[in-house]
């Protein structure tokens, strides 16, 4: 009996297409998380070239956040910009077990106290997976800010204060 050997086309194995998926979409992801990382870092940077304002809370930021929920913490850090007279831009890049970093822009509505503190508040909506609708309440001064925080499932305080050099 004569025996045939008869070649069949290799079909793709769709674990091997899983496999080549993972490696370019942990990429993409690090690339969006690194982007972002940098965007933050640039403004950082161009505003220490900047001095702290004598009056006022624009500029950098630096101190910690705490949950008074689970007592988890990290080092916080933020950029305030006018968008006008009573509106700021707050950006903040938080890290979370030492690790990782998260960031996210807050619209701070302001008004003038008689004390001269600045008294704030605002609300970001930060994704389901970070916590959903997060309200910020708080105040500061040329060289203090402090708030509070409330979401669904967590609470807590920022604690900030003017960086140095």
């Amino acid at each position: 009996m004569n025996s045939v050997n008869v070649a069949f086309p290799s079909r793709p194995q769709p674990c091997r297409r899983r496999e080549a998926f993972l490696p370019a979409f942990a990429l993409g992801l690090l690339l969006v998380a690194l982007t972002g990382c940098s965007s933050f870092g640039r403004e950082w940077r161009a505003a220490a070239r900047q001095p702290a304002p004598a009056t006022g809370i624009g500029g950098r930021w630096e101190g910690v956040w705490v949950s008074e929920v689970n007592d988890h913490r990290g080092r916080l850090r933020a950029i305030l910009t006018p968008e006008t007279d009573q509106v700021w831009r707050a950006r903040f890049h938080a890290r979370y077990a030492g690790l990782l970093t998260f960031g996210y822009t807050v619209r701070l509505h302001t008004t003038a106290a008689a004390d001269g503190e600045v008294r704030f508040e605002g609300e970001a909506d930060l994704g389901k997976l970070a916590g959903g609708v997060y309200s910020y309440s708080g105040r500061a001064n040329p060289t203090n800010f402090h708030a509070t925080y409330r979401s669904r499932d967590d609470h807590g305080r920022f604690e900030l204060h003017r960086p140095g050099p």
